[in-house]
Parts: structure tokens; C-alpha cells; sequence
């Protein structure tokens, strides 16, 4: 019987020749480097291994925050392999936001760049943790690091650790509306599930060539991307980050591009994109924060080409998408297309009443890839699902007549920039805290380049002026730039209705037109 875990059924998918080209990186300005299929898995076996010499176990937590690189890839691969649990944190996650990663997931290996080494050892240390049997190691994108020479003296070869469906692969934080960031328990079902039906709902073959320029901390990148590019046996252009340019002149020799709004707006504004540029491409697919209807088809008119739309996130993996086969003219701008096969998501309404088609409602959703719980925290995991086990995404929409689905709104208040998720809770907890503010409400408003982006709204106390260039300052000493909002405003008070709710409706129409041309 053939295990459950996820390392497995990628590696299954690998070409019979494993000297051929798996991954090729395309970073401006830099030599490029080849990896074979072999390179990944002997590289992810010493890594395997390295990681045993740290410590760690089955279940075991590694919490990982570098730069993108291949070794990153591999790393998150020897995870698997070791049957240990992924923790990728966002690398411009500051102390504030780590030191509740690390305490809440007790990493048993911490692994970071060189250069956050300095600070993260001792906030471990702060933490319990080094004390016992943690570790913390580096590894940086140039190919250095003490856990890359640890694991260059360790055997090419491992034996993947048995697995069962529904043990734990990755935990990925995700926040809410109150509160500290949540960790999401994915189990190694809930990955191959969904890496399985992507292959097939979006035509994966042994020939597509993958332009790979998303974070890979992020499902997107991570595990929708990776992953399909895996099990098919497919090659990946990596870049390290996005640079338009960069993509143009790879795009001839790709055929599965895969990116948030803001790249595709970007992309749009290169003179070049022209149809004779993506002659060779068979998909490209957007998701993470909604696709202007106005990029969509501008997107069509200069490359000819159809975008496919998709709907997840952390806690579900990919949800629903616009369809790839059959005509590009069955891909609707403005909708994120049907469930995916396995997939159930529901319309309801407020005590879970499906509602009919054109009516806007919660989306809750059942399936394979769901997760089953978020991590030291029943009570919440608890309130989260129905009792017959759908999961409450808390965004809002409607199907249509013909079962397409449109994203509305959004009940928790999320904000999507540039694909990246800001929750208003965690910032504005960091804003009361700052000396002389009363009280605060953060805001998404519409933005030309990013999709949208905080507006901080707040109230000094009574006899204090706040300066709005000194509140945004302090707050890039706290949280990741992404975060930080766009603009402050400092005002008398909040809107509230009768019952004391702030009217953060009232708030984003008296901003709503601040970034965009008049």
C-alpha cells in the first residue's frame, strides 16, 4: 500500500530521465543555474537527513523564513520527507509577529536567513525554546548557511518517512478579524487532494514549463504552483521575485504562468507584451485578490489570451476556478468560476440556509483539501465550522443562473494588497498601542497598482497631536512592510450606528477615491 505522504505522489511525477532540467533560475543579472530532478532529490534527501541531525522527528515543527530559492524548495521537500510539519513564514515578518509564530508552534529547527540570525536566536531563547532541544540554522539565497553545510555532509539518499492521510504537512498562519494570526493544520491529504484535481481541472503536462516568480510561503506559490509543476514533471523558470522585463523575455519559452493582479497589471504596462510573446503559452492564472474586470480584458485584447480566474485560501487550498478547457469565451470576467470537483461551496445565509442563485450570502465550503483544525485553538476551530462540517470562509457572494461564482465582499474586513492579506485587527491593535492614540480603524480602499490598500484612521487622545508620518513609522519597526498602510489620516473621531459599531462602510467611501486618477 502505497503511503499517504505528499513527497511520494510528487516524486511519482518525476521524468523517468532525472538528468533532465527540472528547474532553471532567470534572475536578472545573474548567471543562471540548472538543477536536475535528480539535484532535487538527492539535495532534498541531505536535507532530510540534516534535519534528522537537528533533531527532528515525525510531526515535528520547522519554521522557516528566507528568501526565496531553490534550496528553500528543497528544503520544504525534506520536511515532507522527514515527515516533519512546514511552518513558512513571511520574510518581512518583524520580531513582533515571529516571537507568536515561534511560541505558538514550538519549531523544533527554526531556519532563517544569516542576516535575521542575530535577532532571532536570542527571541527564541526569550521564547523557552532554545533552551531545550530547538535549533535555529540559516540558509540564504546564495547557497550558504550553516544548515546547507550540515547537509552537505550527510548521505543523497532517504527514506521517506510513511505517512498517514491525516497527518499534519504544513501549518500556515492566517489571521482573522480578532486576535493574533491562526495556524492552519493542512494535512498531507488536504495538499495531494487538491495538487491532484489542479492537475487535471487545468491541464498539466510533462511538457509545460512553469514561470515560478510567486513567494513560496504563500499557498500560491507554494503549493498550487510547486506542486502542479511536480506532480506533472514539469520544468520551472524560477526568478527569485518579479521583474516584468524579466517574464517578457521568458514568456516565448513558457506555457503556464501564474500570478496575482498587480503582476499582470504590470505586465500590461510593458510596450512588448504582444500576442507574438505568449504564442506558446497554454495558461495563465490569477488569483489571491480580485481580477479587475478592466485588466481582464484589456489582458485579452493585448495578448489574446484568456485569464483563468481561482478562488482559495490557507485554510482550503484552491476552491473553484473558471474553466481551462473548452472555449477561453466560458471564462467570465468578475467571477471565480465553478467548485472544483470534490468540492463543495455553498451560498447561505446567516443560519446556513443555502440560498438560491443570485442571492448574496457566506460562502462556506466542504471538501478534501479543507483543513480539519487550527492549531491550540478548539474553541475557535469549533466556532469556525458548521455542524455538518463546512468551513466559514466569512467572505461573500452569489452564484449565478448558470453556477458561476462572484466574490462580493468580504465579511472579516480583509484587505488584499497586491495579493498579500492585511487584517485590520492585528494593525489597528498595533496603532492603539502607540502613545497619545485613542482608538483606530484600518480600511481597504481601491488602488490602481496594488488592487487595494490600508487607510489608518485615528483618533489622538484628548489634549495629544499625532503626527501620521510618525504613526506609519512606528509601524514598520513592528509589522511587514505589506502591512504598513498607504495613508493616515488623523480624525476627531470614528462613524458608529447605534449600537457603537464603527461604520467602516461610511470610512471607505469618504476614501474610496484617494489613489485613484481623477
Amino acid at each position: 500500500m502505497m503511503t499517504s505522504n505528499l513527497f511520494t505522489h510528487l516524486r511519482s511525477g518525476f521524468p523517468k530521465n532525472l538528468s533532465a532540467i527540472a528547474v532553471e533560475t532567470i534572475d536578472a543579472g545573474a548567471t543562471p543555474l540548472f538543477y536536475s530532478w535528480q539535484d532535487l532529490e538527492q539535495g532534498s534527501a541531505m536535507l532530510a537527513n540534516a534535519l534528522c541531525k537537528l533533531g527532528v522527528g515525525k510531526g515535528d515543527r520547522v519554521a522557516v523564513q528566507t528568501q526565496k530559492s531553490v534550496e528553500a524548495m528543497m528544503l520544504y521537500l525534506a520536511c515532507l520527507r522527514a515527515g516533519a510539519v512546514f511552518v513558512p513564514l513571511n520574510t518581512a515578518y518583524q520580531a513582533g509577529e515571529m516571537a507568536h509564530f515561534i511560541s505558538d508552534s514550538k519549531p523544533v529547527v527554526v531556519v532563517c536567513d544569516a542576516a535575521n540570525d542575530g535577532w532571532l536566536t536570542p527571541l527564541c531563547t526569550e521564547h523557552g525554546l532554545v533552551q531545550g532541544k530547538t535549533r535555529v540554522v540559516t540558509l540564504n539565497a546564495n547557497r550558504t548557511g550553516s544548515l546547507l553545510n550540515l547537509a552537505a555532509l550527510q548521505s543523497r539518499t532517504f527514506d521517506t518517512v510513511r505517512s498517514k492521510a491525516s497527518d499534519i504537512a504544513a501549518i500556515l498562519y492566517t489571521s482573522g478579524t480578532t486576535g493574533r494570526s491562526k495556524g492552519a493544520l493542512l494535512s498531507h491529504n488536504n495538499l495531494l487532494s487538491n495538487a491532484q484535481t489542479l492537475k487535471v481541472h487545468w491541464g498539466w503536462q510533462s511538457n509545460d514549463v512553469l514561470i515560478h516568480v510567486l513567494p513560496v510561503f504563500h499557498v500560491h506559490g507554494l503549493f498550487v504552483a510547486i506542486h502542479g509543476a511536480l506532480l506533472a514533471g514539469a520544468k520551472m523558470l524560477w526568478a527569485a521575485k518579479f521583474e516584468s522585463s524579466q517574464v517578457l523575455m521568458n514568456l516565448p519559452r513558457a506555457t503556464v504562468f501564474m500570478g496575482v493582479p498587480t503582476l499582470y497589471v504590470r505586465l500590461l504596462a510593458e510596450k512588448e507584451l504582444s500576442p507574438s510573446v505568449v504564442k506558446n503559452m497554454r495558461i495563465f492564472i490569477a488569483g489571491s485578490a480580485p481580477l479587475l474586470a478592466e485588466t481582464f480584458k484589456e489582458w485579452q485584447t493585448r495578448t489574446g489570451h484568456t485569464i483563468v480566474e481561482r478562488y482559495g485560501m490557507s485554510e482550503t487550498i484552491m476552491l473553484t476556478s473558471n474553466p481551462y478547457n473548452g472555449e477561453p469565451s466560458l471564462r467570465r470576467a468578475g467571477t471565480v468560476g465553478m467548485p472544483l470537483p470534490g468540492v463543495s461551496v455553498n451560498v447561505v445565509d446567516d443560519i446556513g440556509k443555502p440560498l438560491p442563485q443570485g442571492e448574496i450570502g457566506n460562502i462556506v465550503v466542504k471538501g478534501p483539501n479543507v483543513f480539519a483544525a487550527y492549531l491550540n485553538l478548539p474553541e475557535k476551530t469549533k466556532e469556525e465550522f458548521t455542524a455538518d462540517r463546512y468551513f466559514k470562509t466569512g467572505d461573500v457572494g452569489s452564484y449565478s443562473a448558470d453556477g458561476y461564482l462572484s466574490i462580493v465582499g468580504r465579511s472579516k474586513d480583509l484587505i488584499i494588497s497586491g495579493g498579500y492579506n492585511v487584517y485590520p485587527a492585528e494593525i489597528e491593535g498595533y496603532i492603539n498601542d502607540i502613545v497619545g492614540v485613542a482608538e483606530s480603524a484600518l480600511i481597504g480602499v481601491p488602488h490602481p497598482d496594488f488592487g487595494e490598500v490600508g487607510v489608518a484612521v485615528v483618533v489622538p487622545k484628548a489634549g495629544v497631536t499625532l503626527d501620521p508620518q510618525s504613526i506609519l513609522s512606528q509601524l514598520k519597526a513592528q509589522v511587514a512592510n505589506f502591512k504598513i498602510p498607504k495613508h493616515c489620516d488623523i480624525a476627531v473621531d470614528l462613524p458608529r450606528n447605534a449600537m457603537g459599531k464603527v461604520q467602516k462602510n461610511l470610512l471607505r467611501t469618504r476614501f474610496e477615491h484617494l489613489f485613484l486618477k481623477k
